[in-house]
């Protein structure tokens, strides 16, 4: 309940005074709606701020986000004058599910990416979870019943997005709202279902993707579900409830168009390898990855062995992993994660700086790879090599100014040199990317008290906290008009 409680909190400090603004919309028309675009972003990055912070099935893993959002830029670039940014992260879940919030953030469980059997069944999903944004469903939705009051408004809008994400917890969230309007709003109806199928399945088609596996992965989850009614239904089909009609109209739609084959990336198959890896017991994980390789049985010779080393590091035997990752360059397989998970086994086998050499010369071939760049900063912080931390740090912050885990490296790297002005105000910008003001502002004020610092560098911290403080004002005034 915990997570509930998390999703009311943040609707509560924004919905009421953009529903209050003006009359409900015309659900008919998907520009019309009183939650302007600005607010259902902003609602957005409260709801996944506090997944991120306090939600334990959130997985800060940058290589599986990284792959999400380069599939899904993809997606949005088949979009013809597409305006909405999308961000995608990843929850530790077993169940299959996806889920949109407000604002172009889109949730993916593991569970989801484990059960594709293609890039193109997974590429359908996200598709048709973006048709959701783009179409404005959420606050769509949270208009239907136009004589609900206000507060029961915006407790069924936290239980409808809750209901995206973890369906177990979907019940408590409709008795926290109390009752029974809201359970009939967890899932989508079948007109804006239909609606996101059909925006999927453009997108899908215009990214070149194979147009049949909305289809495909449609017909197995329902097959799915009429063997696994025992607590194992797949969470996708509780909140996107499937239908015979809408099936034949995905299958329709790709029967009408040329058949085209498409090669799944070389990434989804690592991707999806880390995952089952690290997913199951250790040890099984070890017995079923060693039994595909060793018998062949597998859609992907590089993801099984990829997933085989993953498997055999976290049972601690990182020459049998490294052995593994030698067969894939023996074969001529390249990819960062290859790199990044190489790097790893050296530190396992007490070899840092043979880790710090893998991973410079994969920020080379890779530089633009931010997950290299992370573990390259991580490994120079443990060898105590923080001047070389900053150094590398300037080009990426010039790039990525709200990269939140820049940020963290810089905050490490001063603390390490034992700076600790520099440090607090590092950290300070940190926690204004975690949208927490009250926790900069108190980092500004120790850099204030830390007794360090030239002139102009108290200067921009005065001038910066001056700001923030300025800015939580604000916060704090529109928190009490509400």
């Amino acid at each position: 309940m915990r997570f509930v409680a998390c999703l009311l909190a943040c609707l509560l400090a924004f919905l009421p005074q953009a529903l209050a603004q003006s009359q409900l919309p015309d659900l008919g028309d998907a520009t019309a709606s009183d939650l302007p675009l600005q607010t259902e972003r902003r609602i957005g990055e409260a709801v996944v701020r506090d997944i991120r912070l306090r939600e334990p099935t959130y997985l800060d893993d940058p290589e599986i986000a990284d792959y999400l959002n380069q599939l899904g830029a993809k997606l949005a670039a088949a979009v013809p004058g597409l305006r909405q940014d999308f961000e995608f992260f990843a929850l530790r879940d077993a169940s299959i599910n996806a889920f949109a919030l407000p604002g172009g953030f889109i949730g993916v469980h593991t569970g989801l990416i484990s059960a594709t059997d293609n890039e193109s069944e997974l590429a359908s999903v996200l598709g048709h979870e973006m048709g959701h944004v783009t179409q404005r469903h959420i606050a769509r939705q949270m208009g239907m019943q136009k004589q609900m009051q206000l507060p029961m408004m915006v407790a069924m809008a936290a239980a409808i997005l809750l209901g995206r994400s973890r369906p177990d917890l979907a019940g408590g969230a409709a008795i926290a709202a109390q009752g029974g309007a809201v359970q009939s709003q967890l899932s989508y109806s079948r007109d804006f279902e239909r609606e996101a199928d059909r925006i999927g399945f453009q997108t899908l088609a215009g990214s070149g993707f194979d147009v049949r596996a909305m289809g495909t992965f449609f017909e197995k989850m329902q097959r799915h579900a009429r063997v696994m009614d025992d607590g194992t239904f797949p969470g996708y089909l509780r909140t996107h409830p499937l239908t015979t009609e809408r099936i034949t109209d995905a299958e329709s739609r790709a029967a009408a168009l040329p058949y085209r084959q498409r090669a799944d990336s070389l990434e989804f198959h690592l991707v999806r390898a880390k995952v089952r890896a690290e997913a199951a017991d250790a040890r099984e994980a070890v017995k079923i990855f060693s039994a595909a390789v060793s018998d062949r049985r597998f859609a992907n010779e590089p993801g099984a062995r990829y997933g085989f080393a993953t498997a055999l590091l976290r049972v601690n035997e990182p020459k049998r992993a490294e052995a593994e990752l030698a067969r894939l360059r023996a074969a001529g397989v390249a990819n960062s994660m290859i790199e990044t998970l190489a790097a790893r086994i050296r530190i396992a086998l007490g070899d840092r700086a043979g880790a710090l050499a893998l991973l410079k010369a994969a920020r080379t071939r890779y530089p633009h790879r931010r997950p290299v760049l992370y573990a390259t900063l991580e490994s120079l912080h443990e060898m105590g090599r923080d001047d070389e931390v900053l150094a590398t740090l300037a080009e990426p912050l010039r790039l990525y100014p709200r990269d939140a885990r820049l940020h963290e490296a810089r905050a490490k790297a001063y603390a390490g040199q034992g700076k600790r002005l520099l440090q607090h105000q590092a950290q300070a910008e940190v926690y204004v990317l975690q949208g927490s003001l009250p926790a900069a502002i108190e980092q500004l004020q120790l850099a204030q008290g830390s007794g360090e610092g030239n002139f102009y560098e108290l200067s921009v911290v005065e001038a910066r906290l001056k700001e923030l403080r300025a800015e939580h004002a604000l916060e704090l005034q529109d928190a009490r008009k509400r």
